[in-house]
């Protein structure tokens, strides 16, 4: 698909904020519309049950200014929906309206480029408000949402945890990922077989596993080396 015009650069209807809904369930997809109609300064211009429509639409129309996207699509689901629609139209603000709370949806949702994010449950008035919101440059979440995605992203930004290794052990601790026996990591490092066995005694209490194969997998899954 070659990028589009978003409508709004068009002289016809000035003002008006122009946007399209991509939800499969026909009653909310048609309440939503007569809604948006009804606001004041909006108009639906297309009501679509799917993401390929969207996509075939895109190619004969300009863009809309926002789009309000169902996650839980027939075929293409929404959040690549959205990924796919930004590429398109770069300046197109995607509005994910849904039933779910899941975080990796919420996730994969502002990765692929939605600016807002908000539960079909949402009143009327705070759809319409949301819309406002976006088009300023806001980003408008209902407070459950909002507080999934702090909770997540600090998740994220946590600093990593070393358990408190030391130099030595993070180096017994390789040699064990890579393989090597008790004494052969002793011949590598010069050390006695005892003190290597003291130290992955130590690694694993602080690891908090009871075996090689518990530190090993650990260590792979944290990323501690």
């Amino acid at each position: 698909m070659s990028a589009r015009r978003l409508r709004s650069d068009r002289d016809d209807d000035p003002g008006t904020i122009t946007l399209w809904i991509v939800e499969d369930d026909d009653l909310f997809r048609s309440g939503l519309a007569d809604l948006l109609n009804s606001a004041g300064g909006m108009r639906c211009e297309h009501a679509l049950r799917s993401c390929e429509e969207a996509f075939k639409l895109l190619e004969k129309v300009y863009a809309p200014e926002v789009v309000l996207m169902d996650i839980g699509l027939p075929g293409v689901d929404g959040i690549e929906g959205v990924r796919r629609i930004k590429a398109v139209s770069p300046a197109t603000d995607l509005m994910m309206l849904t039933i779910h709370e899941d975080d990796q949806k919420v996730f994969d949702s502002i990765c692929a480029g939605a600016s807002g994010y908000l539960l079909k449950s949402s009143p009327p008035g705070e759809i319409v408000r949301a819309i406002n919101e976006v088009l300023a440059g806001g980003a408008p979440m209902n407070a459950q949402i909002a507080r999934k995605v702090l909770t997540m992203f600090a998740g994220i930004a946590a600093p990593k945890s070393d358990y408190g290794l030391t130099d030595r052990e993070k180096e017994i601790l390789k040699l064990t990922t890579e393989g090597l026996t008790k004494k052969a990591i002793a011949d590598r490092l010069f050390l006695s077989y005892f003190t290597i066995d003291t130290h992955l005694k130590n690694i694993y209490l602080k690891l908090q596993v009871h075996s090689r194969g518990g530190a090993v997998a650990k260590a792979l899954k944290e990323n501690l080396l």
